[in-house]
């Protein structure tokens, strides 16, 4: 028997034609779905990158314990564990961030790996003189978010526009090097037993660098604005002309995805593999492309663009293909579907769930799944809600990292946030390892400002409308203390979250918290004000942003605009007209503003 995975990053199933767009081209996507199972309730478990694929290896949600890093030295890792059984395991991938110290324990743990470099700023190539910049809508945002940051340099923007110039044809970019490589392998390979080939490229993430001739299938003629492809991790603030061109350069890019993953599926027909071979198609997570006015994922509630994800699956024990499947799967089932599809052990630290029986008659494995960003909202859905359960206070603490392998995305932990830590008792699945517990880590977004929101998706699935059934919101605060509790959340978390660790929740005590959260929501200086929804975190921001010696100015002025405008309400409006008026730098003040309205964003 042998598996394949093609493996993409950033992946939004509602661009696919399986899942009903209308006007991207994506063909082979639409054979696969006739080749397989397509799974219409699949949802991500923790976000965004390296946290999914920590679950896609060890069958475990990360995000409750910690951020973004390396396996840990307990990890149960699924290539590893076939490796160890015999199964001779193959990783191509143009994935940079294992190259990084926040992913460089996973590659490792395949038989064999091999990479393409260069996406998304890989610190591949070295020059020294700056290369030309492209001109995007987005190129000042870029160069006042470095200012107002003080960041120095251009960073990934830089080395991307280096990198650039070692791909003039479609043949040297990375996805299409990465699939030549894991076509490779196949021809070496298919006469062999006992393999699992995981053909793994960044694609779609951004940048969306795709070749001409997938662009020329989205034609735009009409737009005279900069080109770009390459969007902002921020509010939408641009023209609705700038956001359709940015959804037809993901476009062009998901196209040439479709392209090279029907190598794949030909090379399958072409050596009669069906009848021995899975493959599994997926993806990390979603992202957004102006869907509830933003770009890109992280820094905002984790809605269905970015959570619910596509999946396809051919297993050839089963030879079920064209039919779709509404049980409620995750990320983390994958680990365990392909240990049994080999016939290996799952250890019992793995809590994903085999899909076998879900592929052959649509059995439910789970009531509900957990998912999230770590630090921010808890998320928890059955398939019919979806419940983002926000911190129940401003602090957004109590908060610990618990890991042996200290690292973030691009770096080690500094020894600053290593100055104070202390050694956690063993978790059930650390195998009686004592972690690092680092308190208060830096967070990447401000998971306070969204609060909490419960969404109906079955009849909404665009979650565009809020809903309050207290009700319904209760169920599931009790369904997330079940779940929290089944994966050892650490202590903190229950109380961060205001989720009673044992015992029941009640509505009594949800009146409480929200009554309890509301009259936090006091200034020193303001205590005789409500707030519109998003003003608050709007004044907790300039608060930050200006010097501490003109706070009092600042509140003063916020009481003189309105007592002059007679309210009792702060509004958005009426922080940002303040805001306007603030000395800041001609060069940064436009900048500071959209942060401002970023700052005051509730969804």
């Amino acid at each position: 028997m042998k598996a394949i995975m093609v493996m993409y990053d950033s992946l939004n199933r509602a661009l696919l034609e399986p899942y009903g767009c209308d006007w991207t081209k994506t063909p082979n996507f639409r054979r696969l779905a006739e080749r397989a199972v397509t799974f219409d309730n699949c949802y991500v478990g923790s976000l965004p990158c390296m946290p999914a694929r920590r679950e896609l290896h060890t069958g475990r949600y990360n995000f409750l314990h910690r951020s973004w890093g390396p396996l840990e030295p307990f990890d149960d890792s699924m290539p590893e564990i076939l490796k160890m059984n015999g199964i001779y395991t193959h990783l191509v991938s143009d994935h940079t961030h294992y190259w990084e110290d926040g992913g460089a324990t996973y590659h490792p743990r395949y038989t064999t790996w091999e990479i393409s470099r260069g996406q998304e700023g890989d610190i591949w190539k070295g020059q020294v003189k700056n290369p030309e910049m492209p001109k995007t809508p987005f190129s000042a945002f870029f160069e006042r978010a470095r200012k107002a940051m003080k960041v120095s340099g251009s960073g990934i923007y830089r080395q991307d526009a280096v990198n650039r110039q070692y791909m003039d044809t479609e043949d040297k970019m990375p996805q299409a090097l990465t699939f030549k490589n894991g076509l490779e392998f196949i021809d070496k390979n298919y006469e062999e037993d006992s393999w699992f080939l995981q053909i793994e490229t960044f694609d779609p993430h951004e940048p969306f660098f795709a070749s001409q001739r997938f662009k020329d299938l989205y034609p735009d003629p009409d737009y005279t604005e900069d080109d770009f492809d390459w969007p902002p991790y921020a509010a939408v603030n641009e023209s609705e002309a700038v956001v359709q061109h940015g959804r037809k350069q993901y476009a062009a890019l998901l196209s040439m995805c479709d392209h090279y993953m029907g190598k794949v599926l030909d090379k399958m027909d072409e050596l009669d593999m069906w009848k021995d071979t899975m493959l599994i198609v997926n993806t990390d997570h979603g992202f957004l492309l102006g869907e509830h006015g933003w770009w890109a994922k992280s820094i905002m509630p984790a809605y269905n663009e970015i959570a619910r994800t596509p999946l396809f699956i051919w297993d050839p024990r089963l030879e079920i293909k064209g039919e779709r499947r509404n049980a409620l799967v995750q990320t983390i089932d994958l680990a365990p579907t392909l240990l049994d599809f080999f016939n290996v052990a799952i250890p019992e630290a793995m809590q994903g769930k085999p899909l076998k029986t879900v592929i052959e008659s649509d059995a439910p494995i789970r009531e509900t799944a957990l998912f999230g960003y770590f630090g921010c909202q808890i998320n928890i859905t059955d398939g019919e809600y979806v419940y983002m359960r926000g911190a129940v206070n401003r602090s957004n603490r109590p908060l610990s990292e618990y890991t042996l392998m200290p690292a973030h995305m691009k770096n080690m932990f500094n020894p600053k946030e290593l100055s104070n830590i202390q050694l956690a008792e063993p978790f059930g699945f650390t195998k009686g390892c004592r972690t690092m517990k680092i308190t208060n880590p830096a967070l990447a977004s401000n998971a306070m400002q969204f609060g909490t929101k419960l969404f109906n998706v079955k009849n909404d699935p665009g979650e565009l409308h809020e809903i309050d059934e207290p009700e319904v919101e209760v169920r599931f605060i009790n369904a997330l203390s079940r779940m929290m509790k089944e994966n050892e959340a650490p202590s903190e978390q229950f109380e961060r979250m205001g989720v009673p660790a044992n015992g029941k929740f009640t509505l009594e005590m949800l009146k409480e918290q929200r009554e309890t959260l509301k009259k936090s929501e006091v200034i020193e200086g303001l205590e005789g004000f409500t707030y519109e929804k998003g003003a608050y975190a709007q004044i907790q921001f300039i608060m930050r942003m200006v010097p501490e010696e003109s706070h009092k100015g600042f509140i003063a002025g916020i009481n003189s605009q309105m007592e002059v405008k007679g309210k009792t309400e702060i509004t958005k409006e009426l922080v940002k007209a303040f805001a306007s008026t603030l000395p800041l730098p001609a060069d940064s003040k436009q900048m500071f503003l959209v942060y401002l309205d970023t700052a005051g964003r509730t969804m």
